[in-house]
């Protein structure tokens, strides 16, 4: 086994002393203590995480669920816009000018969001209501 490649290395002394710990445990309590928060924090930062994608997936059904009716017809509009779009113009083209504007130097790019992340961002989502 290659320790370079598994990058243990890089792992610090407690979290070592973590994996060859026996069952129950048979270090002190401030050394458990160390361990549960660090395990709480990580956990809470997969939850803050998790909880963002259920707020953008709320948002996906509150447009595709008319929800917010003017905002699903403005997204089918669009959508139907874009099918014409896409059927008219070749693939190649379109790959292409898309690639020149993903690649825009930074001169020609806005410090705000798109006009579609700002229209996604207020669509209604759950996050507000508790049960």
């Amino acid at each position: 086994m290659d320790a370079r490649i598994s990058h243990a290395e890089t792992v610090f002394p407690d979290e070592l002393d973590e994996e060859f710990d026996t069952f129950p445990t048979s270090r002190g309590f401030e050394v458990v203590r160390m361990r549960y928060d660090r395990v709480r924090s990580i956990a809470g930062r997969i939850q803050t995480v998790v909880g963002d994608m259920a707020s953008q997936g709320e948002r996906a059904q509150a447009l595709l669920s008319w929800r917010d009716p003017r905002a699903t017809f403005i997204f089918l509009v669009f959508c139907l816009v874009s099918a014409v779009g896409f059927y008219v113009v070749p693939v190649k083209l379109t790959v292409a000018v898309a690639g020149l504007y993903y690649l825009r130097p930074p001169r020609f790019r806005r410090r705000l969001p798109s006009r579609g992340l700002s229209f996604f961002r207020r669509l209604p989502s759950r996050a507000d209501s508790l049960l």
